[in-house]
């Protein structure tokens, strides 16, 4: 068997004869056989004859367009993954094509790491691909095991689920960025977590960054890592969360909260994929894919200024939207069930259902904390309660479409009270009587409510009708 015959097979789909030769020339001092196309047809002949194993296409071709010539090779029995190229001026033609199926998409211009390193990734994926079968075949494991499906990671039926499990086993087999929106506690996390786990990367590292919890002078550090010495307190030099994450997946959670400086810098690195280090001149690459999510409106934020919205293409290439709880049917019950049986063996009590009483209470409750609400009011009733059935006494008060706390005072008594603080207060130097920053009046009312709820910052979210995330956010303002 010669070289050029073990040697992975690719195809560049690029109209630029000079463009062309020089991707191929890259490739080919990497290791790989190439073939170069002028044009579509061309490209569509060859496929037809002999899939590759990779193939860089262009998306601006003088016949056809390459979205074209990317559905002709996902019709094909055993396609190749296909890496997309594109200029600025067509990215959202680049965004399309990912969702039509591209593994991944470069833009223009690029250096020679971020194409070899795409390629390399397409490759590792699909020979993934190919060796499960026969690993299956010799495997003395249990049936299950090898089995990736996203929805083996999650509790849930409902048809709103269902949908999300098949975009999200469509999003695991490429590189293709996903940001995924819903409410707090929803299982934005979760959903990160098991598109890694379903993957070709999950052999790979998971790296979580909450953009809301890090100081945006320590943001940069936290993402690209930094020197040592290049700013007080750098004792050592650190690895940040992108390097971290090579080979893997990089996990951003409230994206949104990003300060808009270093969204400059984040989309520098996903059109290149090298970065620096804070305080250091070498350029370093990076192989990441790259998860987001918020649970803010994230064209929202762009139409008012405070996300990029060139960030913002680059990110939304699969756009993953988790449904609340209350639209879930009769996962709420399966979902209670389940940390119902998880709570009790952690804690060492016998409780193994739910009365009929606690089952209404449970399904006709709207779960305005979601997921996470639901996992504390489970733990809570298992923690004080005995017994092998919950009933609906065990469980917190719930009001018409909001749970209370035994002993805290409702959203009204909250707010009287921090009004009366308000009027009590000495007069402002205008003299004017009574009257104190609104800010003082809502931080003394979610201190109180967070007070009430023991510290349940999700539960008092609940109570004042606000999401956790907005008294998350005004803490940390705050402080």
């Amino acid at each position: 068997m010669t070289d050029s015959e073990i040697k992975p097979l690719v195809y560049v789909v690029e109209d630029s004869e000079s463009s062309g030769a020089l991707y191929c020339g890259y490739l080919e001092q990497a290791g790989y056989k190439t073939e170069h196309f002028l044009d579509g047809h061309s490209a569509l002949v060859a496929i037809k004859n002999r899939m590759p194993a990779v193939i860089v296409q262009d998306v601006c071709l003088p016949d056809i367009t390459g979205l074209e010539v990317l559905e002709f090779v996902n019709r094909q029995p055993s396609p190749a993954n296909v890496v997309i190229v594109t200029a600025n001026s067509t990215i959202d033609t680049a965004v399309d094509a990912m969702r039509l199926g591209g593994f991944d998409f470069i833009e223009k211009p690029f250096p020679k790491d971020r194409l070899l390193s795409a390629v390399k990734s397409a490759l590792d994926q699909k020979q993934d691909e190919i060796a499960a079968p026969a690993a299956a075949v010799t495997s003395v494991a249990p049936p299950d095991v090898g089995d990736h499906s996203v929805a083996q990671y999650f509790v849930g039926q409902s048809l709103s689920m269902s949908t999300v499990f098949r975009l999200l086993d469509s999003a695991a087999k490429s590189k293709a960025s996903v940001f995924v929106t819903g409410e707090s506690g929803t299982g934005k996390e979760v959903c990160a977590q098991s598109l890694h786990n379903a993957s070709a990367r999950r052999s790979g590292p998971f790296i979580a960054i909450n953009c809301a919890a890090i100081p945006a002078e320590l943001f940069e550090s936290e993402i690209f890592g930094h020197e040592k010495g290049s700013f007080s307190g750098a004792v050592n030099q650190r690895k940040g969360a992108a390097e971290q994450a090579d080979g893997g997946t990089l996990f951003l959670d409230e994206i949104c909260e990003m300060d808009l400086n270093l969204q400059a810098k984040l989309l520098r690195f996903l059109q290149t994929g090298t970065f620096s280090r804070v305080g250091g001149q070498k350029a370093m690459t990076a192989d990441v894919r790259i998860v987001c999510a918020t649970n803010r409106d994230p064209a929202r934020e762009v139409g008012e200024g405070r996300f990029r919205e060139d960030l913002y293409y680059r990110l939304n290439v699969i756009p993953v939207s988790l449904p609340p709880l209350r639209d879930r049917g009769d996962d709420i019950l399966l979902l209670a069930n389940h940390f119902l049986q998880d709570k009790s063996k952690a804690n060492n009590k016998q409780f193994t259902g739910f009365a009929a009483d606690a089952i209404k209470k449970i399904t006709h409750y709207d779960w305005p904390g979601n997921i996470r609400e639901m996992q504390n009011v489970i733990e809570n009733a298992v923690v004080i309660n005995e017994g092998t059935e919950v009933t609906a006494d065990m469980l917190p008060v719930f009001g018409e479409s909001r749970p209370q706390p035994p002993s805290a005072s409702t959203p009204a008594q909250i707010s009287t009270a921090a009004a009366t603080t308000a009027a009590s207060a000495p007069p402002v130097p205008n003299g004017t009587q009574g009257i104190r920053p609104l800010w003082q009046v809502e931080k003394e009312a979610i201190e109180q409510a967070i007070e009430q709820c023991d510290g349940n910052i999700p539960l008092a979210a609940a109570c004042l009708g606000v999401s956790a995330s907005t008294i998350y956010r005004k803490l940390k303002g705050w402080n």
